[in-house]
C-alpha cells in the first residue's frame, strides 16, 4: 500500500480535486445582453414621447410612423421592433392616462363617503388629468366618430373600462343601500360616462372653459343621482 505522502497518492488526490472543480463549460449559459432590454425599453420610450410630441403638433392623422421614427432620432425602418403601429402608440398614452385617474382615484378614495360624492370624486380626478393633455383628449374623442379607424375600436375598448369602474362604485352603493334596490346598475354607469363625454366634446374643442365643462357634468351627475338614490 502506498505511503499517504507518495507521488501517487499526491497524483490521485489532485485528480480528484480537479474533478470536482467546475468545469466552465458546464456552466448554464449566460443569458442574452441584458443591456438590450433596458436599451429597448429606453427606446419605446423616445417613440412615445416622439409620437405625443407630434400628435400635439400635427394632429393625429398627421403623424405618419416615418416622422414618428424621425422625431425618435431612429431610422423608419427600425422603429417597427419597437411597434407596430401609431394606434398602438396613441392607445398606450391613453390607457396610462386612464390607470393614472384609477390609481389616483383609490389613493384618495373614502369609501365611507356617499356614493353621489365618491363618483363626483371619480370625475373630478379624471377631469384634472385630462385637462393636462386637452389634445390627446380630442383625438381620443374624434376617432370614435369613425367607426372605420383602426383605433376607434380600442378606444371604445378604454371607454368601456371606465365604465366598469363606474360600475363598480354604484354596485357598492346599491349593497349599502345608499342607492334604489332597483337601480340598473350598468345603465347607470353607461349614462354617467355619456354625460362627461358629452360634456367634453365641447370643452377639447374649445367652446367651454375646464370650469365650465366640470359644472356642465356635475350638473348631470346630480339629475341622475336625483334618480337613483329616490
Amino acid at each position: 500500500m502506498a505511503h499517504p505522502s507518495t507521488p501517487s497518492t499526491r497524483r490521485e488526490s489532485g485528480a480528484t480535486n480537479r474533478a470536482a472543480a467546475p468545469n466552465p463549460r458546464s456552466r448554464v449559459p449566460l443569458r442574452d445582453d441584458d443591456g438590450r432590454l433596458v436599451r429597448g425599453r429606453k427606446s419605446r420610450a423616445r417613440i412615445r414621447a416622439a409620437a405625443l410630441s407630434l400628435f400635439r403638433e400635427k394632429g393625429f392623422d398627421g403623424a405618419t410612423l416615418r416622422a414618428i421614427a424621425a422625431e425618435a432620432g431612429m431610422g423608419a425602418s427600425s422603429i417597427y421592433r419597437h411597434v407596430k403601429s401609431k394606434e398602438e402608440l396613441l392607445i398606450e398614452e391613453l390607457a396610462d392616462l386612464q390607470e393614472d385617474a384609477w390609481a389616483q382615484f383609490r389613493k384618495t378614495d373614502d369609501r365611507d363617503r356617499s356614493t353621489r360624492d365618491r363618483v363626483a370624486h371619480f370625475i373630478d380626478v379624471q377631469h384634472e388629468l385630462l385637462t393636462r393633455d386637452r389634445d390627446l383628449t380630442l383625438i381620443a374623442l374624434r376617432s370614435t366618430t369613425r367607426p372605420e379607424a383602426r383605433v376607434s375600436r380600442r378606444v371604445l375598448a378604454l371607454y368601456d373600462r371606465t365604465v366598469g369602474l363606474l360600475a363598480e362604485i354604484l354596485q357598492m352603493g346599491r349593497k349599502n343601500k345608499d342607492l334604489s334596490s332597483s337601480a340598473n346598475v350598468l345603465q347607470a354607469a353607461q349614462a354617467l360616462f355619456h354625460i362627461t363625454l358629452g360634456a367634453r366634446i365641447a370643452w377639447s374643442n374649445g367652446q367651454v372653459s375646464d370650469a365650465g365643462c366640470r359644472e356642465s357634468i356635475q350638473a348631470g351627475v346630480n339629475l341622475m343621482f336625483d334618480g337613483l338614490e329616490s
